[in-house]
């Protein structure tokens, strides 16, 4: 039984990691709100990744640092603190975390980190300025630390597209907007949870052994192909 740290997994995409984890492994999960979830399996912390001091942990095999923000306005209506909220949220809590679970990362079985990027870094989409910076930032993170703790600790990231969170709400809150956004990827489809979950329950795994520095385009389609 693996124990993995998972940050910000009382929502969306970092619940549906937790969630497909518990049953099998160690989790302890830092947010601020507690999940919903209870199991024997699951401890819960609550703690703001950005403000308060993290728990101590010995030893862990996984970090997943699941915390992000969909802050979409054009450059005109952006403020400099948005770029800077963004950027704490994305990449500042990533660091925080790693810097202060390094040590306990260091003594786990066959170690990984994972991180979470977006689509928007690779493709260029309007009104996406704070966030795509922020996530692209993640992405040169992924590839360095991959780089800095081989071979010791694998390091990757998952980019997805639209995924049905409360995080996106605001893009699919009424039924043209759902139409508009499944009609503009080439698989008509955008993701659940539930896909992003499975994909990162691979990357943590024995299976992905041979992994690390890379960014996983979880994209429906639409970073790829042109249709």
């Amino acid at each position: 039984m693996n124990k993995i740290l998972v940050i910000g997994g009382s929502k969306g995409i970092g619940n549906a990691i937790l969630t497909s984890l518990v049953e099998k492994h160690s989790v302890i999960n830092i947010s601020r709100t507690a999940p919903l979830l209870s199991n024997t399996n699951l401890t819960h912390y609550s703690c703001n990744i950005l403000t308060d001091e993290l728990p101590a942990i010995e030893e862990i095999d996984t970090l997943i640092y699941c915390p992000g923000s969909i802050n979409l306005k054009p450059i005109s209506r952006l403020k400099l603190e948005d770029f800077r909220d963004d950027f704490e949220i994305n990449v500042v809590g990533a660091v925080k975390a790693i810097q202060h679970y390094l040590p306990a990362l260091k003594k786990g079985n066959k170690p990984s980190i994972l991180l979470f990027s977006t689509v928007a870094a690779k493709l260029g989409m309007p009104f996406h300025a704070s966030v795509a910076a922020a996530k692209s930032a993640v992405e040169g993170l992924t590839k360095s630390l991959g780089a800095e703790f081989a071979p010791t600790i694998r390091v990757n990231a998952i980019a997805p597209t639209v995924t049905e969170t409360d995080l996106a709400s605001k893009l699919l809150r009424n039924e043209r907007m759902i139409e508009n956004i499944t009609e503009r990827h080439p698989l008509k489809k955008f993701l659940k949870p539930n896909e992003v979950a499975d994909l990162a329950t691979f990357l943590i795994s024995e299976k992905a052994s041979s992994i690390s520095g890379q960014i996983f385009e979880l994209d429906c389609g639409i970073v790829s192909f042109k249709i």
